[in-house]
């Protein structure tokens, strides 16, 4: 049979492009090269191009998606999304790539737009049931009042960028005076911000995804961050604790699955996803929903598919099988 051409897309446009190349460098190194030939495929505010192994890049034809090296034209069979924040994340690439109709490994344009979108998919989550905390939503350049929001939220409270990932922009506020500071570093990620109260318990993080029909759920993992919150660098810079499964109660540790196999379902989600949630008082709050997770050798999902007993290449492998048996259209 024979090799299907994998496009890796990794990159993207936002704050995270760093963590994204990692990620894609995972997957590129665990795909089996006897089934597949690995393209990376870097998706970067400077251009698209495909990096080939000796460091010389070749133009990707936005018309196709496919690029040519000397006299051979390569156009990819699946394309593999590991791009966080825009375009892989927010259903860009997605929405582009099902215009080519060419399959690819994460959810569809209009999920992954709406899960990217916080307080949309929050609005969406709470009309099925999902405990959330409570929010206050601001537009750059919309008049506030600080006590309003304090009355609402309570203190401490989080401020957030709307749509972004990697905790960029992210502040915990203790005081009403630090408000105002919070809300400009997050204006800088984007200009709508949303404010919740703070979720006081155990943080867990849980991996979904779909293989020929059938929802799996990883057990949680864990986080306990030596700082404030799990920020970006203890996300990334090993300033936290990441324990799978998680040291939860069993009744816990089975409430928590049901509600992240039910927000897969809830959103129609595709690929594998990864969803957060603080457990308190024995319930779990959702927090966010992510469509391509981080894959990094620090990233949580490779660690739930190493507790569940799958290597990473059968895996990634999985996901690219589920992407080209879709039926697309």
């Amino acid at each position: 049979m024979a090799k299907k051409n994998i496009a890796i897309a990794m990159g993207g446009y936002s704050s995270e492009f760093e963590i994204s190349l990692k990620s894609g460098g995972v997957v590129a190194d665990a795909l089996d090269k006897n089934v597949y030939n690995v393209y990376h495929y870097h998706i970067l505010k400077d251009g698209w191009n495909c990096v080939l192994p000796d460091g010389e890049k070749a133009a990707i034809d936005k018309g196709t998606f496919g690029f040519t090296f000397g006299n051979e034209t390569i156009i990819p069979h699946v394309v593999f999304n590991t791009i966080h924040g825009t375009p892989g994340e927010d259903g860009y690439l997605a929405a582009y790539l099902e215009l080519l109709n060419i399959p690819q490994t994460s959810t569809g344009f209009y999920q992954a737009a709406l899960s990217f979108n916080k307080r949309d998919c929050l609005s969406v989550l709470k009309n099925f049931g999902i405990n959330c905390a409570t929010s206050f939503y601001v537009n750059k350049g919309d008049d506030f009042n600080t006590k309003a929001i304090i009355d609402k939220v309570g203190l401490p409270c989080f401020v957030k960028p709307n749509r972004a990932g990697s905790s960029f922009g992210i502040s915990k506020v203790k005081n009403i005076e630090n408000l105002i500071p919070a809300l400009e570093i997050a204006f800088k990620e984007d200009s709508e911000v949303i404010i919740e109260s703070q979720l006081v318990g155990t943080e867990i993080s849980v991996g979904v995804y779909e293989f020929q029909g059938k929802m799996h759920v990883f057990n949680p993992t864990e986080i306990v961050s030596e700082n404030d919150f799990f920020d970006y660098e203890a996300k990334y810079l090993g300033k936290s604790q990441e324990i799978t499964p998680a040291r939860i109660l069993a009744s816990e540790m089975k409430k928590a699955k049901e509600e992240a196999l039910k927000i897969y379902k809830i959103l129609n989600m595709e690929g594998v996803t990864r969803s957060e949630f603080i457990i308190q008082d024995g319930t779990p709050y959702f927090i966010e929903t992510n469509s391509t997770p981080g894959l990094s050798k620090e990233s949580i999902i490779p660690k739930q598919a190493a507790d569940a007993g799958i290597p990473l290449r059968d895996f990634f492998g999985m996901l690219i099988e589920n992407a080209l048996i879709k039926n697309w259209h």
